[in-house]
């Protein structure tokens, strides 16, 4: 069961990820064909949260909660559990390159800074009543 509940961890967090960075590429592209959705005011407070997080944690040393709670989980299971930040395990292991810390630490704040300046160039629209 802490298996499956592991699994089911590593898709949810694998999705934030994925929600992160397409996010990101479909609100650049919506901007540039006028895609209206891309302006939503809940989906791009979400984006900005996420990414916010994400910052914040890299800078003060943090590892992922979620990416904590998978590796109790697997524990639990007596499966293998991986050292460090979830996007580092598994970019080494997808591109196998390693790189120290800070270099995730410069990656996230590049994008986190680049959210930003899509969010100022490309400002959502709250509805009006």
């Amino acid at each position: 069961m802490y298996q499956r509940l592991a699994d089911i961890v590593l898709v949810l967090h694998a999705s934030f990820v994925v929600f992160v960075v397409v996010g990101l590429l479909l609100i650049i592209l919506g901007a540039y064909r006028q895609w209206a959705w891309v302006r939503n005011w809940w989906f791009r407070v979400a984006h900005l949260c996420g990414i916010a997080i994400v910052v914040a944690q890299s800078w003060i040393g943090q590892i992922c909660p979620i990416t904590k709670l998978e590796m109790w989980l697997r524990g639990r299971a007596g499966g293998a559990q991986y050292e460090g930040s979830f996007i580092q395990y598994w970019l080494e292991r997808a591109l196998y390159y390693e790189a120290p810390e800070w270099v995730f630490v410069a990656l996230y704040t590049v994008f986190g800074l680049l959210v930003v300046a899509v969010w100022v160039r490309c400002p959502p629209q709250q509805k009006t009543r």
